[in-house]
């Protein structure tokens, strides 16, 4: 199974947008106190689009708390990484948890958390006219790296609500 995680997120419309992109995938949202918001705060559930009934999610105490609770391999996603985010196989033929951890906006992830396991930094390549992507797009672009790696795993290829052939009829 795949999981997001957020390290003390501070901005409540990412983290909403964040939690709509795990609706959709079908994944697991792991959030690491302290948070910059209420989970029921208004502007998050406005940015959630009245997905979070639906959302599989998590909050703990601490980073240590997250990890003591959440066996599986880490990937840190941090624009002080060497590897892109692509060089990573997340095909999960062994069936484990994988984690995908993201900073807070203003700071990142630690670095005593990062050196501990600097073969699992990675970033999202870019030019150098800015630090970094926003939070929530970076999650969108590795969620769905890792999903295509799974073939989809059971996401459905079709739309549900108007029919696979909505383009072709009249």
């Amino acid at each position: 199974m795949n999981n997001i995680v957020l390290y003390e997120p501070e901005i409540p419309q990412n983290t909403g947008n964040i939690m709509r992109t795990c609706v959709a995938t079908d994944t697991k949202l792991h959030l690491i106190k302290p948070l910059g918001f209420e989970i029921d705060d208004a502007h998050l559930r406005r940015s959630g689009v009245n997905y979070i009934d639906k959302l599989n999610y998590e909050v703990y105490e601490n980073f240590d708390d997250f990890k003591s609770k959440n066996p599986g391999t880490y990937y840190y996603f941090t624009r002080y990484g060497h590897k892109p985010h692509t060089s990573f196989d997340y095909s999960n033929k062994d069936g484990g948890e994988l984690y995908f951890i993201f900073g807070k906006e203003s700071t990142g992830i630690p670095k005593e958390i990062l050196q501990k396991d600097l073969d699992h930094c990675m970033r999202i390549p870019m030019t150098d006219k800015v630090r970094a992507l926003n939070v929530s797009n970076s999650v969108a672009i590795v969620i769905y790296e890792a999903l295509r790696q799974q073939d989809y795993n059971d996401l459905l290829r079709e739309e549900p609500h108007k029919g696979a052939d909505f383009l072709e009829r009249e």
